[in-house]
């Protein structure tokens, strides 16, 4: 509970007024946008993701990273670009999440970013698989002043981890968290805040409890479950739980499966977030993995002009009609709430 506390208040002390009257422009003008059903867009994201690679050196089954299953071009986010970027929108960004698509710590240049991000008062999180938490990357990401580190345990033996991870080690899983710990104690620091993610599914849920006890032991500040999303999912998948409450699907009397949430014709996240993929592409969320829904091109826009532009706009317009018939929301259970 402490720990917690300690993260809350680091995350609150990046608050300038800037950015809390941002904060106020945006969560207003999502409400009128649902009350008028006409998108009205105030302010600027107050979160980020920013897309470090699209490399990975894992080969997980539902993501495209892992299955070299990408239509759009691969590379790694250029940090003068990074640089010219952040300095056009930090004074109102509160949340970078250095991560999309890919392992952000093959990017070379990835924990300079970091730090870049830092010194502007950003709060800073990525999503690692930790088999490149080195020593010497663990003492950086220390240094770098990341805030939030997110470490993939999919689970608590090699057997269970690997069904996901493909080519993945626990053993490199445990050691880099192991070292991140370290030199936490080491530099007295209190950040990152470290997180154990577990991603549920049918082979590791039985060892739900095991990973609460590992990360008691190591050190881990909290863990947190994540549902998964499953792309081909009505005739089921060998990946979806038994256990309900983990599943995003329910299953029909005809055998087949369906979303649980509601598709509600508004989405949070299409007025406080967006993503930048490594080459500049500005998309609506996560769930655009392809980047298809381009929204932008920061190498020829500045970031300001394509989050009020037509584009953008048109999409809020589309979204407000039917969330069904957007692509990347019919399998999406995010979204529909504010702070979601």
């Amino acid at each position: 509970m402490r720990i917690q506390y300690s993260d809350t208040v680091n995350f609150l002390s990046k608050l300038s007024l800037r950015r809390i009257l941002n904060v106020g422009k945006l969560v207003s003008s999502y409400y009128i946008t649902k009350w008028l059903n006409k998108p009205i867009q105030w302010g600027l994201p107050m979160t980020i993701s920013f897309e470090p690679t699209t490399a990975c050196n894992l080969r997980c089954p539902e993501c495209p990273s892992g299955l070299r299953a990408f239509t759009r071009p691969t590379g790694n986010l250029k940090e003068d670009f990074f640089k010219d970027t952040i300095d056009s929108i930090y004074k109102d960004l509160l949340y970078l999440i250095f991560y999309f698509q890919g392992e952000p710590y093959i990017n070379p240049n990835f924990l300079d970013m970091v730090n870049y991000a830092h010194k502007k008062g950003i709060y800073t999180i990525t999503s690692t698989n930790a088999h490149f938490l080195n020593d010497e990357n663990a003492r950086k990401t220390i240094e770098s002043g990341l805030d939030r580190l997110i470490i993939s345990v999919d689970g608590t033996t090699q057997e269970t981890y690997e069904s996901y991870r493909k080519e993945g080690k626990l053993e490199n899983v445990l050691a880099g968290a192991r070292n991140i710990i370290k030199w936490k104690k080491k530099l007295k620091s209190k950040t990152p805040h470290t997180i154990f993610q577990f991603l549920v599914v049918k082979p590791n849920e039985h060892q739900i409890p095991e990973i609460y006890r590992l990360a008691k032991e190591m050190g881990i500040d909290e863990v947190k479950l994540k549902t998964a999303q499953i792309y081909d999912y009505e005739n089921g998948s060998p990946l979806i739980p038994t256990i309900d409450k983990y599943s995003r699907y329910h299953k029909e009397k005809d055998g087949t499966y369906s979303i649980k949430n509601e598709l509600l014709n508004h989405c949070w996240k299409l007025w406080h977030a967006c993503v930048i993929t490594w080459d500049g592409l500005v998309v609506p969320c996560c769930f655009d993995k392809d980047a298809l829904h381009r929204l932008g091109d920061l190498k020829k826009q500045n970031f300001r002009s394509i989050w009020h532009d037509e584009a953008y706009t048109g999409f809020r317009k589309q979204l407000l009609k039917g969330r069904e018939n957007i692509d990347i929301c019919t399998n999406c259970t995010e979204g529909c709430k504010v702070w979601a």
